[in-house]
């Protein structure tokens, strides 16, 4: 079904580690663009969705052009103008939001999506819209990503040179917020089922492409919130049966995050780093990997590179 190649034929699991030094990883727009934070350990968060919005966006501008590798969910975009494209390029008219009778066409309608759309066939849509093109569970999946230690939120005060009316040109600048994260490393976890991956066509190729998005999808990604932002590793659990050969927590469990000072480096939250000053650097920590007896059927895969 992909444009890439045959369907992957193993499961993973992943973590994936990225920092963040003065900027905003991901702001709340329920609480003035603050960054997020669980309320209970301070720790900072961002969504899933954030992180799949870079991937996209690093796959659109990587693929530009390239059969097979449109993004679903585009930004401006119109879903239903999308789904239309599907039945028109299968002859097939539509029924208001309904799927044609005919299990066949059904099929080929979202068959087309996940051909056509990198994303779909990753991460799956919801396409049951006014122009029904069904619904795709996407075999690739991530959870929020968490900082190692509890974050500390800066408010800094700015201002504007310009004003924007003519009648203001005589009062004073204008004056604003912006909220940084002076320093935070950030730990979120993936999943990747072939099975999943056989029913959306996602392809050896779309595999690759989805590491090389996450190693670099930040590279595309600066602005005035996200200047220094860098993914800092991925470790992979490859399995050799596609229903896996180990539980996927027991897994993460082998990679820790130390904290170090002075040469030395101790659990995150050991209370004897209490006392230490406030990370501000990835040379603040080590990943750690448990690389020992790991379960039959399962290797560990970088795919970019070791930890730095």
């Amino acid at each position: 079904m992909s444009a890439a190649g045959t369907p992957i034929a193993n499961r993973y699991d992943f973590v994936l580690f990225f920092d963040v030094e003065n900027g905003n990883p991901n702001g709340d727009p329920d609480a003035g663009n603050l960054p997020r934070m669980d309320p209970e350990t301070n720790q900072g968060l961002v969504s899933d969705v954030s992180l799949k919005r870079k991937v996209r966006n690093f796959v659109a501008e990587a693929m530009a052009g390239e059969p097979g590798h449109e993004i679903y969910m585009a930004d401006g975009g119109v879903l239903n103008r999308q789904h239309a494209r599907a039945y028109e390029a299968l002859a097939i008219k539509p029924q208001p939001k309904k799927l044609p009778r005919e299990e066949e066409k059904a099929r080929q309608i979202t068959e087309w999506m996940c051909r056509n759309f990198y994303d779909i066939r990753t991460f799956g849509a919801v396409m049951t819209t006014e122009v029904n093109a069904g619904q795709v569970r996407g075999p690739v999946q991530m959870t929020f990503a968490r900082s190692a230690e509890p974050i500390l939120p800066l408010e800094v005060s700015i201002t504007r040179s310009s004003v924007t009316n003519e009648k203001d040109v005589d009062k004073e600048r204008t004056m604003g917020r912006k909220h940084i994260v002076p320093y935070g490393l950030y730990r979120a976890h993936g999943f990747i089922n072939a099975k999943l991956a056989a029913r959306t066509g996602f392809s050896e190729g779309d595999l690759e492409l989805l590491w090389q998005a996450l190693c670099n999808m930040f590279e595309l990604d600066r602005s005035a919130a996200r200047g220094m932002m860098a993914t800092r590793c991925v470790i992979a659990f490859r399995h050799e049966n596609p229903l896996g050969n180990a539980h996927a927590h027991k897994l993460f469990e082998r990679v820790k995050m130390l904290r170090c000072h002075n040469g030395e480096c101790l659990p995150v939250g050991d209370p004897r780093t209490h006392n230490w000053p406030p990370a501000r650097a990835f040379s603040d920590y080590r990943i750690a990997i448990d690389r020992e007896n790991l379960p039959e059927g399962v290797s560990i895969v970088e795919p970019c590179g070791p930890c730095a």
